[in-house]
């Protein structure tokens, strides 16, 4: 562990001196960069350039250096990519903790390359099973509010990452369970340096934060200042708690110790209370589900189907603007017109149909039928914005669901990995918004996931497909994804954080490498657009031109920090590996 900090030190402070001279050359104060508000409580820590990498044999992409230094470590070893995925989710939780952790949940995709095999398994969340469609109204009647629910308690729902990544780890493994705990694990007794990201998320949450002493403890000095960059934070609890999982499984987790500590940990943190028991901590599992894949433009665009709404909007998105000359187009206004236009129409059936499939019936097979979205797509103008998008009747729908938006966060994580034999792992994993319910408890945080819920149970007489219910997973809008050629072999892995904007970042980016020919770190780089059925939002650095073509063609424009993490391996034919690591956070693509 002492070589693997060496080798990751002169990165962290690298990363810092980017860090502060990118605030100058974009003469923005550093007490400016990324506004804190409700819903995006991680702020952005400055542009970062990074190189394009690439590799022959194996490559790892993931939110932090010394994430991705862990993962290419076991992949050297002999690991394959689901080793290498568990012990960088473990490091990532300590050095990443606003963001992911096994206090929440994540969905994977997977690629067997020898049995030539997708899986895709689901470890979101769960509401207790005492949950009901009144589980954020008071006694009083009034429905809480987002800010108020998204603290405490009431606002965590039953973890499902560690259940995911054993799961996985017991079908496909090669390293020993324990060994691959043991990098975190020193890396929580010997310490770590607070990178410039962590730093900056922390002093942009601390009223947050401040609010349960184990939080507050630990993020912050003795002077109750936010944790410094280059800060070495040690975690003995995490190493402690880590221990006891690699030596004794999961259960000790869902039906021992520490579960029973999840449980203490949530009394009394919240305005209305935690209905997490202890059968709901034994009764969760991780679940096998069959992906979604949809045909573009000769590739199989594949990822996560419900509870996740990721891969059905994504490819909503790319099977209507499957219906326009993109490639003809390009990256030029008029192209990203029809983009946003399909997102309009891909997130208006989002809002009405998709929630988790175990307990409401989703047109799965419906919303990605060709002829609907051909249909869908004559409802585009290529030089006109249509406004506010209604949502359709695709083949097998259940038209008695209210349409209904509600508030989303965008907190999350995403790591994509290749191995020597050709499996790919594609992980987005959260803890919700930044920091989750900001309960802390041995070592770790606690998701705020029910929030993604629906608060309300109806709208118009009509019950909202992502109403609470008991034991029922929140629809998410995180979006592995893995895509094939016609041949189908596996061609590019991508993922992001970024809330329900996790969706347009995909889709552009599967866009630009596709149909706009741009290798992967040009890909994630290009400035971010988004239509959710409202206003386009664009990141600030897209051009006057852009702005300016596509106010003419009527859309309201939000300028906006769009703090995406998108992590993206290409595979060329020949092999090469082609990584791209967001430059907006503070990732790292390595490989050999």
């Amino acid at each position: 562990m002492i070589s693997l900090l060496k080798k990751i030190d002169n990165f962290v402070l690298l990363n810092a001196n980017i860090f502060i001279m990118t605030c100058l050359a974009l003469a923005l104060p550093l007490k400016a960069i990324g506004n804190v508000t409700t819903a995006a409580p991680e702020p952005a820590t400055g542009w970062q350039g990074k190189p394009e990498v690439t590799a022959n044999q194996y490559m790892a992409v993931t939110a932090n250096p010394i994430a991705t230094q862990v993962a290419v470590d076991v992949l050297s070893t002999g690991g394959n990519a689901i080793d290498a995925m568990v012990a960088a989710q473990l490091v990532l939780n300590l050095v990443e903790p606003q963001s992911s952790g096994i206090g929440g949940g994540a969905f994977l995709v997977y690629w067997d390359a020898e049995k030539k095999i997708l899986q895709t398994f689901d470890g979101r969340e769960t509401a207790p099973a005492l949950a009901d469609e009144d589980y954020f109204r008071k006694p009083s009647g009034d429905l809480l509010k987002w800010w108020q629910a998204r603290i405490g308690g009431r606002a965590v729902g039953v973890p499902g990452t560690l259940d995911l990544l054993h799961m996985a780890h017991r079908q496909f493994g090669d390293h020993h369970w324990a060994e691959l705990f043991q990098p975190a694990i020193d890396l929580a007794r010997e310490g770590f340096s607070v990178s410039p990201r962590l730093s900056r998320s922390i002093a942009g949450a601390s009223k947050y934060l401040k609010t349960f002493p184990e939080a507050a403890e630990y993020f912050f000095t003795q002077a109750a200042e936010p944790l410094p960059v280059g800060y070495i934070l040690k975690n003995p609890a995490f190493a402690e708690t880590l221990s006891l999982i690699a030596n004794n499984g999961p259960s000790v987790f869902y039906d021992g110790p520490i579960g029973d500590k999840i449980l203490e940990s949530l009394s009394n943190t919240s305005e209305l209370p935690s209905l997490m028991t202890k059968d709901d901590l034994r009764a969760y599992q991780a679940i096998p589900r069959p992906a979604v894949c949809v045909p573009f433009k000769g590739f199989s665009i594949c990822g996560m189907g419900p509870p996740s709404s990721g891969a059905l909007t994504v490819g909503q998105i790319l099977g209507i603007s499957e219906h326009f000359d993109l490639q003809g187009m390009g990256p030029t206004p008029d192209g990203i017109h029809i983009v946003l236009e399909a997102s309009r129409l891909a997130f208006a059936d989002r809002a009405r149909f998709m929630a988790d499939s175990d307990f409401v019936s989703v047109p799965v097979e419906g919303l990605i039928n060709p002829e609907y979205l051909k249909k869908r797509a004559g409802l585009v103008k290529t030089e006109t914005a249509m406004g506010k998008a209604q949502a359709g009747n695709p083949p097998g729908a259940d038209l008695s669901h209210a349409t209904f938006y509600h508030p989303e966060s965008v907190g999350t994580s995403h790591l994509s990995i290749v191995d020597q034999q050709g499996n790919i792992v594609s992980l987005t994993t959260t803890i919700e918004s930044g920091f989750g319910s900001t309960i802390m408890t041995q070592g770790f945080l606690l998701n705020n996931e029910m929030t993604d819920f629906s608060f309300r149970k109806s709208a118009g007489n009509r019950p909202v497909a992502n109403r609470v219910e008991g034991s029922k997973r929140p629809r998410s809008s995180m979006a592995p994804t893995i895509v094939f050629n016609a041949d189908g072999d596996p061609v590019l892995v991508a993922g992001s954080p970024g809330g329900s904007r996790i969706i347009c970042y995909v889709a552009k980016t599967i866009v630009n490498i596709l149909e706009w020919n741009m290798r992967p770190q040009e890909a994630v780089s290009t400035p971010h657009f988004c239509n959710r059925n409202g206003k386009t939002d664009l990141e600030f650095q897209t051009s006057e031109t852009t702005r300016n073509v596509l106010i003419s063609s009527g859309h309201d424009i939000s300028i906006k920090e769009m703090n995406s993490g998108l992590h993206v391996i290409q595979i060329l034919p020949d092999g090469q590996l082609i990584g791209g690591a967001d430059p907006r956070r503070e990732g790292l693509a390595k490989g050999n």
